[in-house]
């Protein structure tokens, strides 16, 4: 308590410090999980470790216990009440009733038909309105529904196939960027936007006015970049093998849409969307045979994620406002873009919103650059967790590459860009090397570093797991 009274900053800086290690944690998970292996005797807690969706929880965790030591459990209880957990509660509602079997079916049903209305062989054109027609659902779905249908229609079909892991990350790099900005054609559905359209009186003509049509765009050019680039490789994949079971009645479809309806209008108001969705698990337990395993491990793994960075997220606003502040224009749509790389965009978002008397160009290049960073790591954007946990099983030792991950969402992310801020003034800004550097020169040194951080992780570990499996490969010769 003497340390907190002498210094009312210590918590934050701790914080800062937490915050800090929960990225370079996100980028090494590989690294535990091959202690996994290595260690039998304690491979439960690698594992757990080694679980991306635990990381933010865990940091948080160790937290909590340092602020109720610190300043006693009333301090840190009265921290919790003032945090925000609505949206990863929501999100796991939205995750498992969106992934179940009736709204699966009536998605696929839809995209069905708008496959065969295209000019496309059927299999290139699921692909390419998975990663184009559902994010832009995510208007009216929100983002995290978007992600979710999006995530199991590639899982079952086109991560199903035996494709190359170029094909793999390049699609999960267009959906992560996709999702994060088809969801701007609406106030209500990008959680960025979410935080700023009551305070800044956003409607959803406003929205779809200035982002929602070029974010659309970006969506289109995408998706169609993608389907173009491998052509060939999806072109030799195998038809999809229709589904044995029996469908599930219209009118239990029906139902189940109108509780999803309700629970993306009430998303707002927990007391009302938990209710609903505690109908909804009695609905699937009366009628099992409508039914798959819900999604419910995968969906709290999520939430633990979300409630994790909302928790450690809570101690950045001393840096990350003042940072956000002494920006503008320009420099502040590419910091935005940049900063949400480390930090969820709808945090950066609501902290930019608390900075009193800005411009219109203000709010604009904010969101505009939150939503189009959104899709470069797992953290940056609400709905990427839920599509992380999904996929993930499909990859190679059943876990994504991180830094490959990143990679694969930048030239969706510059395609963002051009679309968000190169329509409104000048394409060639994105290379203007003077612009990026007074962003550099308005960022104080230290800061930067824990900006630089994650991506000088992820290549030392990359370097790390070539390495490893390079001896692996001798080793087996």
């Amino acid at each position: 308590m003497a340390m907190i009274t002498a210094n009312p900053y210590a918590i934050q800086f701790i914080g800062a410090a937490l915050f800090g290690l929960a990225v370079l944690h996100t980028f090494s998970t590989r690294y535990f999980e091959h202690l996994a292996h290595t260690n039998p005797a304690h491979s439960g807690l690698w594992h757990l470790l080694g679980e991306v969706e635990a990381v933010f929880g865990f940091w948080a965790m160790v937290l909590l216990v340092f602020m109720a030591f610190a300043g006693g459990w009333e301090t840190t209880a009265a921290y919790l009440d003032d945090q925000r957990f609505i949206e990863p509660m929501f999100v796991f509602v939205i995750m498992v009733i969106a992934a179940s079997r009736p709204i699966m079916q009536c998605t696929t049903d839809l995209v069905g038909r708008v496959a065969q209305a295209m000019p496309l062989r059927r299999n290139i054109a699921l692909v390419f309105l998975s990663l184009s027609m559902v994010p832009l659902l995510g208007s009216f779905i929100t983002e995290p529904a978007a992600m979710t249908i999006a995530a199991l229609m590639l899982r079952d079909g086109l991560f199903s196939q035996k494709i190359s892991a170029k094909l793999k990350y390049a699609a999960i790099g267009v959906l992560f960027v996709n999702v994060s900005i088809g969801g701007a054609l609406t106030n209500f559905a990008a959680p960025p936007v979410l935080m700023v359209a009551a305070k800044w009186d956003w409607s959803s003509a406003h929205m779809f006015s200035t982002m929602g049509w070029k974010a659309a765009l970006a969506v289109l050019i995408n998706a169609t970049l993608v389907t173009f680039l491998f052509r060939r490789e999806l072109a030799g994949i195998a038809d999809r093998v229709p589904d044995a079971r029996s469908r599930v009645p219209g009118m239990f479809v029906v139902v189940n849409v109108a509780l999803l309806a309700g629970v993306v209008f009430a998303n707002h108001d927990p007391e009302v969307f938990m209710g609903l969705f505690l109908l909804f698990l009695g609905l699937a337990e009366a009628y099992r045979r409508y039914h798959d395993a819900l999604m419910l491990r995968e969906g709290l793994m999520v939430a633990f994620f979300l409630a994790g960075l909302v928790v450690l997220g809570g101690q950045q606003q001393w840096w990350l406002q003042d940072t956000l502040s002494n920006l503008d224009g320009s420099t502040l749509f590419f910091g935005a873009a940049a900063l949400t790389a480390i930090t969820d965009n709808a945090a950066l978002t609501y902290l930019g919103s608390l900075v009193e008397g800005v411009s219109d160009e203000f709010k604009y290049a904010l969101v505009a650059g939150a939503l189009s960073g959104g899709g470069l790591t797992v953290i940056a954007n609400a709905p990427n967790p839920a599509g992380f946990a999904i996929l993930k099983d499909r990859f190679e030792d059943k876990t994504i590459n991180l830094f490959w991950l990143f990679v694969a969402a930048l030239l969706p992310t510059i395609v963002a860009i051009g679309c968000l801020w190169g329509l409104r003034g000048t394409v060639d800004q994105i290379f203007d090397g003077q612009r990026w550097m007074a962003w550099f020169d308005s960022i104080d040194r230290s800061f930067l570093f824990l900006l630089l951080l994650p991506f000088v992780v992820a290549v030392v570990g990359l370097w790390a797991d070539s390495d490893r499996q390079r001896r692996s490969d001798k080793t087996e010769i």
